[in-house]
C-alpha cells in the first residue's frame, strides 16, 4: 500500500504558515517546502539503490525527506537501508518533524527497507563546527544524498553565522550558499544533491567563491527555471527569483546539461526542455565562473551575438564604479536645499526616462550634500556619465535601467552609493559617447542578454565591467542619433538595430519576446480569465493567428492547426520547446477555454470529427481574426467593441443550445454534462480520479449543474441494498469501487463546499441501509482551493486535487482510502 507521506506534511505546513509572523520568517529565513515542489527535487535523484544516507540540513517540518523517502517506496527493489539525518534550529517545527522522521522509517521498515534516523535540534552550521574533523578529507565524506531547501538570510559580518563559517574556511554572502557549500563538501564519490535555492548565486563578485566550490565539487545535471517569480513558495507570497538543480559528485565529463523552464503556471505542467552544451552553461575558463541559463534556441543566437562584441570598457577608455556617497555615513552633511555651501547629490529618484531629472518634482530624498574637507573625497567632477540603478523593482520591466548624466551646475556633485556610474579614468566622457552607451545599455537587446546571468534584481558592476560593448565609434555615431531626444521602447530598439552590428536572430529573440507580450495584452483587454493570461495561451493566440517575430498584426491569419503543430511552430518559430505529455494541458488548460470564450472555433472543416481522431483540429474564429488584425492600429478600440459584441452573441447563442461537456467514463461511455458550475470538476473526477483510485469502479450516480442528475442506477443501487431517501442530498458522484466493495462518495468543493463532519453524518445517514464500506472523498480544483476550507474538511475523510491527480490527502486515521465504521472509537 503507498503512503502519501508528503501531504500529511503539508497540512501541517499549512497550518503552521499561517501562524509564523514575518518576523520569525526574516529571524530564520526560511520558507516550508510545499508538497509539489518537493515532490518535483526528489524526482531529480538518479541513483536510488544499496545503502542510501541522505541528509536534508534544514529540515523544517520534513517536507522534503517525506518526498524522497516516497520516492524510494515508488521502487523498492535494490534499496538495502536508509539513514536519515536532519538539522532543524526552530524549535516549533520539531514536533511535526519528529513525527515525519518516524512515519518515513515506519513506511521503509514496511516495505523491508532497514531505516532509522537522526535529528540535530540545531544550526546545520554549528554541528558542522564541532564535527572537529577536516572538511577536505575523504573521511568527512559520508552522504550518498542530499535534498534541500535551505535558509535564505543574509550573512552579516557580525553575525554568529560569519564567525562560524570564518572558522570553517567558508566565504560567502548568504545562508542558503553556505548551507550547500558545507553539505556538498560531505558528499560521498557519486554521490547526488538535488536543491531549491535562489538563481542569484549565478553571477557577481559576492558568489565568485561559492561558485568556485560548487563547480569544483559536483557536476551539474538539470536546472530548471521558473518564469515567474511567483510559482514556488505560492502560500507564502515570496517573489525571490529560484532554480531547482541537481548535480552529481564525478570527475566523469559531461558533455550536455539539461535545462528546463517552467512556462506555464500550473506547476510542473509545462515544461521547456533544452539540452545544451556543458561549457555554454558554466564557463570553466573565466575567473568569475559565471553561470550562463539560457532557456531557449533564440536566446542563444542572442547570447553568441552579444559576446562576439568587440570592445571591453578598458578598451572604450571606460570604468565602471558604485556611487561613493554612503548616505548614513554622511547624514550631518545631507541637505534637503541647495545653496552655496553644497552640491547636488543624485539618487536613483532622479532617473526618468534615460535621463537624469535633477532635482526631482517631489524628492524623498536629500538633494544636496556640504562641500567641505570631510566630504571632498566622495565627490565627482562634473562631467557627462552615465548612471544606473543598482537595484530595480522586483516586477519592473527592464532590470538594468540606465539615464544620461549631463554636467552640472557645480564644479563637483555626489552619486548616491544605490547607483552605479560608467565614467573615463574619474572623469566625464564624451557626450555622445554617454548618449551612445546609455542607449544600448537601455535597449530590449542587452536586458536579455544581462538577465541570462543575473538571477537576481541587483545590477553589480562586477558583471558590466566583464560585459563585452560596441566599439567606441559605434556608440558615438549612435549618440549622435539619438541626440537628447525622449524614446519610447520601441523607437529605441529600432534603433540600436539599426546602427549596431546586430544580427538578425539576436534581433529575434527580441522581437519574440515582444510579440509574446502582445499577445498576452490582447488576451487581458479581451478579458481572458486568469488562468489563460499566460505564455503558453499567448503562444497558442501567435500559432493560431501565424504571427512570426517579424509578421505584424495585420498579416496575421487563420490557419487550422492541431495541438502537435502548435507545438512544433512554438518551437521553430519562438524557441520554446514543450514536453510531449503537455498536449493535454494545452487542449485542456488553453484551448478549451478559447473555444468558449467564442475566439476559437473547433474542426471547422468537419463539425462531427470523432473525439479521438487525430485529424481533431483548431482554427481562429472570424472575428478574432478581424480583431487581431487591427492590434496595435487606429482601429483597435473600434474592433474590440465588435468582437465583444459578437461573442456576447455567440455566447448567448450557445446558452440557448444548452451547451455541454463532453464527458467520458472509465469504462468508456460518453455522457456530456451541461457547462457551467462544478461540471468541469466533475468532468476532471471522472477522467482522472476513477481510473486512478477505483479502477473498474461503475459509477452508480452523478449529479448535473444543470439536470438533477445524469446518472442515476437506481435499479443497481437497490441490487446493492441501499434503499436512498427520497429527501436526502445526494453527493455528486457515487462509484461502486468493486475489488474493495465500497462505496465512494465524491463531493465536488464547488458545488456545496467539502466533507465536513454535518456533511459526513448526512451521508452516513443517506446510506445507512448499505452494508458497504463507505469512503468519504472532497475534490478540489486545486490545492489553493484547499486552503480554504482546511478547518472545516472532516476527520476520516479523503482529498483529491483536481491539478494534482495522482495523490491523495487523507485526513487522519490509519488507513488511506477505506471505510472507517470499524474504528470510529479510536478517532
Amino acid at each position: 500500500m503507498t503512503i502519501f507521506l508528503t501531504e500529511a506534511t503539508d497540512i501541517t505546513r499549512i497550518r503552521l504558515s499561517s501562524q509564523i509572523n514575518s518576523n520569525q520568517r526574516s529571524q530564520f529565513g526560511q520558507f516550508l517546502t510545499p508538497a509539489p515542489i518537493a515532490c518535483f527535487i526528489a524526482q531529480q535523484f538518479n541513483h536510488l539503490s544499496g545503502h542510501i544516507k541522505v541528509l536534508d540540513p534544514g529540515a523544517g517540518i520534513g517536507t522534503l525527506t517525506a518526498a524522497f523517502v516516497e520516492r524510494l517506496l515508488s521502487n523498492t527493489n535494490n534499496i538495502e537501508s536508509c539513514f536519515i539525518t536532519a538539522y532543524e534550529v526552530e524549535d516549533q517545527f520539531l514536533c511535526p518533524l519528529r513525527k515525519c522522521l518516524e512515519n518515513c522509517c515506519f513506511a521503509l521498515g514496511k516495505n523491508g527497507i532497514k531505516a532509522d534516523y537522526y535529528l540535530y535540534n540545531k544550526s546545520f552550521l554549528e554541528a558542522n563546527l564541532e564535527i572537529n574533523l577536516p572538511l577536505f578529507t575523504e573521511s568527512h565524506r559520508q552522504f550518498t544524498h542530499i535534498i534541500a531547501n535551505p535558509p535564505y538570510k543574509k550573512i552579516n559580518n557580525q553575525s554568529v553565522e560569519k564567525k562560524l563559517l570564518t572558522k570553517l574556511g567558508i566565504e560567502t554572502v548568504n545562508l542558503y550558499s553556505a548551507f550547500i557549500w558545507l553539505a556538498i563538501l560531505q558528499l560521498s564519490e557519486n554521490g547526488e544533491i538535488a536543491a531549491i535555492t535562489p538563481r542569484s548565486f549565478c553571477n557577481g563578485a559576492y558568489f565568485r567563491s561559492f561558485r568556485q566550490a560548487l563547480l569544483q565539487e559536483i557536476k551539474f545535471n538539470k536546472i530548471h527555471v521558473f518564469e515567474s517569480r511567483k510559482q514556488i513558495f505560492y502560500d507564502d507570497h515570496v517573489l525571490q527569483e529560484n532554480i531547482i538543480f541537481h548535480g552529481i559528485k564525478t570527475k566523469k565529463y559531461i558533455e550536455f546539461i539539461e535545462i528546463n523552464s517552467q512556462i506555464g503556471n500550473k506547476l510542473y505542467e509545462e515544461v521547456g526542455i533544452r539540452y545544451i552544451p556543458y561549457n555554454q552553461v558554466f564557463d570553466t575558463n573565466n575567473s568569475d565562473s559565471f553561470i550562463h541559463i539560457v532557456t531557449n534556441s533564440l536566446e542563444d543566437f542572442l547570447k553568441i551575438q552579444m559576446e562576439k562584441l568587440p570592445c571591453t570598457l578598458e578598451d572604450l577608455g571606460l570604468e565602471i564604479s558604485t556611487g561613493p556617497v554612503v548616505d548614513f555615513r554622511l547624514k550631518s552633511e545631507l541637505r534637503s536645499s541647495l545653496n552655496q555651501q553644497n552640491v547636488p547629490l543624485i539618487y536613483p529618484e532622479s532617473i526618468k526616462l534615460g535621463k537624469v531629472s535633477f532635482p526631482p518634482v517631489k524628492p524623498r530624498k536629500s538633494i544636496a550634500i556640504v562641500n567641505n574637507n570631510e566630504t571632498s573625497k566622495w565627490l565627482t567632477q562634473s562631467g557627462w556619465y552615465v548612471l544606473i540603478k543598482r537595484f530595480s523593482s522586483k516586477e519592473e520591466k527592464r532590470r538594468v535601467v540606465a539615464a544620461v548624466c549631463t554636467p552640472i551646475n557645480a564644479p563637483v556633485f555626489g552619486i548616491e552609493n544605490h547607483l552605479n556610474y560608467y565614467h573615463a579614468k574619474g572623469k566625464g566622457m564624451n557626450a555622445n559617447l554617454a548618449r551612445g552607451l546609455a542607449a544600448f545599455l537601455n535597449s530590449s537587446l542587452f536586458d536579455r542578454y544581462f538577465r541570462q546571468f543575473s538571477g537576481h534584481t541587483q545590477v553589480n558592476a562586477t558583471d558590466l565591467r566583464r560585459i563585452r560593448y560596441p566599439c567606441k565609434d559605434a556608440l558615438i555615431k549612435l549618440g549622435c542619433k539619438v541626440g537628447d531626444l525622449i524614446l519610447n521602447q520601441d523607437k529605441l530598439d529600432t534603433l540600436i538595430h539599426e546602427n549596431l552590428p546586430i544580427m538578425n536572430e539576436a534581433v529575434n529573440a527580441i522581437q519574440a519576446s515582444k510579440r509574446i507580450e502582445e499577445a498576452l495584452a490582447i488576451l487581458k483587454e479581451i478579458a481572458a480569465p486568469k488562468e489563460q493570461q499566460n505564455e503558453r495561451s499567448a503562444l497558442c493566440l501567435l500559432a493560431l493567428a501565424d504571427i512570426k517575430p517579424q509578421t505584424p498584426w495585420n498579416q496575421a491569419t487563420a490557419p487550422r492547426r492541431r495541438i502537435t503543430e502548435m507545438m512544433n511552430w512554438f518551437q521553430q518559430y519562438y524557441g520554446k520547446q514543450y514536453a510531449p505529455n503537455t498536449r493535454e494541458t494545452v487542449r485542456r488548460q488553453t484551448m478549451h477555454q478559447f473555444i468558449q470564450m467564442g475566439l476559437v472555433v473547433e474542426n471547422p472543416d468537419q463539425p462531427d470529427r470523432p473525439i479521438n481522431s487525430p485529424k481533431w483540429c483548431y482554427q481562429l474564429h472570424q472575428q478574432a481574426l478581424l480583431l487581431l488584425q487591427a492590434y496595435s492600429s487606429q482601429q483597435w478600440e473600434e474592433a474590440r467593441r465588435n468582437y465583444t459584441l459578437s461573442v456576447a452573441n455567440l455566447l448567448q447563442n450557445k446558452s440557448r443550445n444548452l451547451p455541454h461537456i463532453l464527458v467520458t467514463l472509465p469504462d468508456g461511455r460518453s455522457i456530456q454534462l451541461s457547462s457551467g458550475g462544478q461540471n468541469n470538476l466533475i468532468k476532471d473526477i471522472l477522467e482522472s480520479f476513477c481510473p486512478r483510485f477505483t479502477p473498474g469502479g461503475i459509477i452508480l450516480y452523478v449529479g448535473d449543474a444543470g439536470d438533477k442528475f445524469i446518472i442515476n442506477e437506481l435499479q443497481k443501487l437497490q441490487e446493492l441494498g441501499i434503499e436512498l431517501n427520497r429527501r436526502g442530498k445526494m453527493p455528486d458522484l457515487v462509484v461502486h469501487y468493486t475489488r474493495q466493495d465500497w462505496l465512494v462518495l465524491i463531493e465536488a468543493v464547488t458545488s456545496h463546499g467539502p466533507v465536513n463532519l454535518k456533511r459526513r453524518n448526512e451521508l452516513k445517514q443517506l446510506f445507512q441501509s448499505s452494508n458497504k464500506g463507505l469512503v468519504f472523498v472532497t475534490a478540489f480544483p486545486s490545492r489553493k482551493e484547499m486552503t480554504r476550507y482546511l478547518a472545516e474538511i472532516s476527520w476520516e475523510t479523503e482529498v483529491w486535487i483536481a491539478d494534482q491527480p495522482d495523490h491523495m490527502i487523507h485526513f487522519n486515521g490509519e488507513r488511506f482510502l477505506g471505510p472507517y465504521e470499524d474504528i470510529e472509537t479510536c478517532s
